[in-house]
């Protein structure tokens, strides 16, 4: 991606997360770290980050499907079993990133509920909000002690360390959608991507009261999300396959471009830190 920067003074980095950490792909899935049934990608952001920053440690835990219990708990996946990501820290571990919470909120189970047919209707906010009452939004409440407790987890095992939250950047279009290249509603579009704002703002609260560094990747994704035509947008979406790279893909995650964007994030937060 970039070209290595002077020494960074990280000895030992350490990447914790779910599927938008392992930046989970079909075509480019690496065992170096984890089972190959997490669908880590050779050139997610963390490993980006490592090189451009010449870690001499590194450990890359992220699994697709990752929920904060995973990070003390083994997670079985339909190709091996991904140990605790926990195990990974020591005392010497100086960088940690994270990105979780968004399995523990449900919220991808949320997005392959509001397929439909019929763009009239819309399933999604149906199933989710009755009686006046967001069960996304009550998700991603009780989300939130348990990412707190996982950053606090890490802040025991690795006193040292300097910890970065990530957020998820934007991945569908959060006004009218594109149906029916993408068959979610205009509705239900609208309604995810008032969830993943509520689920982001969730992460930075966290950040605040933990005081560890939020950093923001979805400011800077607006206009780039699964809508939008190949080379521009950084998400996939229905359709299983990618240009970036080409070959298949996890559908509703990010590609290539958009692990790049989260590395060139993620290193402009930690040069100007």
């Amino acid at each position: 991606m970039s070209t290595a920067m002077p020494s960074s003074g990280f000895g030992e980095y350490v990447a914790l997360g779910d599927s938008w950490a392992a930046d989970a792909t079909l075509s480019q899935p690496t065992a170096e770290f984890v089972p190959l049934g997490c669908g880590q990608s050779r050139a997610n952001y963390a490993k980006q980050v490592a090189a451009a920053l010449a870690i001499p440690v590194f450990l890359d835990a992220a699994c697709g499907a990752a929920r904060t219990v995973h990070m003390t708990a083994p997670q079985a996946t339909e190709l091996g079993v991904n140990a605790p990501q926990f195990d990974r820290l020591s005392p010497g571990t100086d960088l940690v990133t994270l990105e979780i919470g968004g399995n523990d909120a449900e919220f991808p189970s949320a997005i392959r509920g509001c397929l439909t047919p019929d763009p009239a209707v819309s399933p999604c906010q149906d199933k989710f909000v009755v009686g006046g009452v967001d069960r996304m939004s009550v998700n991603i409440a009780a989300a939130e002690p348990k990412v707190a407790a996982v950053i606090r987890g890490v802040q025991a095992r690795s006193p040292r360390a300097r910890i970065l939250l990530l957020d998820y950047f934007q991945g569908i279009d959060t006004g009218t959608g594109c149906y029916p290249e993408i068959p979610i509603s205009a509705v239900d579009s609208a309604w995810l991507g008032r969830k993943l704002l509520e689920l982001n703002a969730m992460l930075a609260r966290v950040a605040a009261d933990t005081g560890v560094e939020y950093v923001d990747t979805y400011s800077s994704s607006v206009g780039h999300d699964a809508c939008q035509p190949a080379g521009v947008r950084w998400v996939e979406g229905l359709v299983p396959f990618s240009e970036y790279p080409v070959g298949p893909a996890v559908p509703f995650h990010p590609n290539q471009l958009g692990a790049d964007h989260q590395a060139r994030t993620l290193l402009a937060v930690l040069k100007n830190g």
